[in-house]
């Protein structure tokens, strides 16, 4: 994809950066980030936006459930009984961003981007978003049906999206 292309399809994402980022800065909150299926997209969406690092702390792109446990504190009885890609999972990942990190907020991706990785009952596109915060946190289940770049990008607008809404209440 040409960066031209590039740029212009991130560009409704970026904007939605900003709309968390002002967001978060008029409520003096700060963000930390756990990402595994759309690898940075998120964070890269965040410091996308001048001035992100009075908010953003950072993030962890954690692909394996290695990562998942060490980093991120997730409970190796939920990635055995629940799997990577589960509510449960992305609920985890997001506390531990938030506690790793010192953050008010922090939102989680995993999923499956494809096009191999689907098992019996998790189909290719399947995607959890979570968002964690002191008030406790909020998930949701996609399904995505594009390939894997697609699927990534909706990941991440659907992360950007949740935050926003969270945000706003």
């Amino acid at each position: 994809m040409p960066e031209a292309d590039a740029a212009d399809e991130l560009a409704p994402l970026v904007g939605a950066a900003q709309h968390a980022g002002n967001l978060l800065r008029e409520r003096h909150l700060t963000l930390a980030t756990a990402e595994s299926c759309t690898g940075g997209l998120i964070g890269h969406l965040l410091t996308e936006i001048p001035g992100s690092s009075d908010y953003y702390r950072g993030g962890l792109i954690s692909y394996s459930d290695a990562l998942k446990q060490s980093e991120l504190g997730v409970d190796a009885a939920t990635l055995e009984h629940h799997g990577a890609v589960s509510a449960q999972t992305c609920i985890a990942m997001a506390a531990g961003a938030r506690k790793r990190y010192g953050a008010d907020v922090a939102i989680a991706v995993t999923g499956i981007a494809g096009p191999t990785g689907d098992t019996p009952g998790k189909p290719l596109g399947l995607t959890y978003v979570a968002v964690a915060d002191a008030a406790g946190h909020e998930v949701q289940r996609h399904q995505w049906f594009g390939d894997r770049h697609r699927n990534k990008v909706a990941s991440a607008a659907a992360a950007l999206t949740l935050l926003v809404e969270r945000l706003q209440r």
